[in-house]
């Protein structure tokens, strides 16, 4: 005789420290959760505002979507009418604009292991664990002395944004043609100095290790021996102790493809963290004419079939029937995506993350230790780029955008892929399509009925009995590290 079990919907969220609105609905029964539905709950109506406006618009108006990759909008944009421009950006202009796209990367690394992520371990539910008095110290919200430090070290850091940029966010110094100053010699040596100051922060802090040891960890056997060197040496380590003792190597399994689209480009075209889309077996070349966003559940007119982004649109329809958020979803040749610094780290044949995922595949401990390692090896990357970058050099070539056009520009954010596609008709903004990292992470179910990717992940995850806001629920959430204000426009 059977017996059925009862299943309960739980509503999580809006959930705090988390970048725009999130909520979660959850299904569960036995103590586990059976389906998720992850809601985008704000629209924000961008495509719409740029329609009709002058092209350079766009590098007043992107950066504007969110207030912590506001580099990386820019740059996407800047690609996009580079494109239509065919313009040739000069190796000055290259590794300025990428210095800016690393900084702000690293500065996103860094807020989301010490405000977003590590508090969540320092709740009463944890009390009774070995390592909680030290996680408290080092991370209670306002409290938390590295958390503190670390907040100290990114200001400075994101000093590196006024020299290049003029400020930070909304920076409007990238443009089609390359950046609109270049530095002197005396400002990139105090420059250096900004990211030196990084670099101590990161080993003596975050790492207890140089950061070319821990960029170059290989395996799991060398990940070990190094956690067991002091294993409440550093933060990463702190954490590490946390995951083996919680197994949160468990939870939120990723899709089994991963998407980048290859970061830090020099001026010969070679990529610092090179492009493609793994699959576990194999790396492949990124064919963007394989992406289509389905809106099937979405607020958001559609079609009959599911459109390309140079084709697309983004029109509210509140009254649809069954949508349950204002993200599309976006597929690649049909197939759900993880993108991210752990899908960077696998198409860059990290040995580390590559021998992690063989084993267990994406999860809370291989997306926050992706993210630890390339925290390492951009400030690495941004000391070779300050000493490729020539002061007083040319950093810009004059654009002249045609009538006409229809072009794209792609990026990584500190989250994972942002493509912007761009068409221009009678010297104006005819349509302008955003993909953003957390549109393919958190995206919705598509027409088939595949859910997303957290939509996914989510699924078997425990909720203890009285637990309102599952901790593992957030645990596994943070591990993609939502933006939902770029989710949307």
């Amino acid at each position: 005789m059977s017996v059925s079990t009862a299943v309960s919907r739980l509503i999580v969220g809006p959930f705090n420290r988390v970048e725009g609105d999130l909520q979660v609905s959850l299904d569960v029964a036995d103590g586990r959760v059976q389906n998720a539905w992850v809601n985008a709950t704000m629209y924000r109506g961008f495509e719409q505002i740029l329609q009709g406006k002058h092209p350079l618009d766009a590098l007043i108006f992107v950066p504007r979507i969110c207030g912590i990759c506001s580099v990386t909008q820019s740059v996407a944009a800047a690609r996009a009418l580079g494109a239509a421009c065919g313009v040739e950006v000069p190796p000055n202009g290259v590794w300025l604009t990428n210095l800016m796209l690393a900084c702000e990367n690293a500065s996103d690394h860094l807020t989301h292991f010490y405000l977003f992520f590590m508090p969540d371990f320092t709740r009463p539910a944890y009390a009774e664990r070995p390592w909680h008095a030290l996680t408290h110290a080092r991370f209670a919200a306002h409290t938390g002395a590295h958390a503190r430090e670390a907040m100290a070290a990114r200001q400075r850091w994101l000093q590196i944004m006024g020299t290049l940029g003029g400020k930070w966010p909304h920076t409007q110094s990238i443009a089609a043609g390359g950046v609109s100053r270049n530095v002197t010699a005396s400002e990139r040596f105090r420059l250096g100095a900004k990211v030196a100051e990084m670099r101590a922060f990161l080993e003596r802090v975050l790492y207890g290790s140089s950061l070319e040891e821990v960029a170059t960890l290989d395996s799991e056997a060398a990940l070990s021996q190094w956690l067991a060197r002091d294993s409440l040496r550093g933060d990463l380590r702190l954490f590490l102790t946390i995951a083996q003792d919680l197994k949160l190597e468990t939870l939120g399994h990723g899709p089994d493809l991963t998407l980048s689209y290859g970061s830090f480009a020099d001026p010969t075209g070679r990529h610092a963290f090179v492009p493609g889309v793994w699959d576990g077996n194999a790396l492949q070349a990124v064919n963007t004419a394989h992406i289509a966003e389905d809106a099937r559940h979405a607020w958001l007119a559609e079609t009959d079939a599911v459109l390309h982004p140079s084709q697309g649109f983004t029109l509210p329809d509140i009254d649809k029937a069954g949508a349950y958020t204002w993200n599309k979803a976006p597929r690649l040749n049909g197939r759900v995506v993880e993108t991210g610094a752990l899908a960077r780290q696998l198409a860059d044949a990290q040995p580390l993350i590559r021998a992690m995922w063989a084993k267990g595949g994406g999860n809370v401990v291989t997306r926050v230790l992706a993210r630890s390692i390339e925290l390492a090896r951009l400030v690495m990357w941004a000391e070779q780029a300050l000493r490729a970058i020539q002061p007083d050099a040319p950093c810009s070539a004059e654009a002249l955008l045609p009538d006409e056009a229809d072009s794209f520009g792609l990026c990584e954010a500190a989250r994972g892929s942002l493509g912007h596609w761009l068409s221009i008709r009678g010297g104006k903004i005819a349509n302008y399509q955003i993909i953003a990292p957390t549109s393919w992470n958190f995206s919705p179910r598509d027409r088939f009925g595949t859910p997303g990717a957290l939509e996914a992940a989510l699924i078997g995850a425990p909720v203890l009995p009285g637990e309102s806001t599952p901790l593992a629920v957030q645990h596994i959430v943070r591990s993609f590290d939502p933006c939902m204000v770029c989710t949307v426009h």
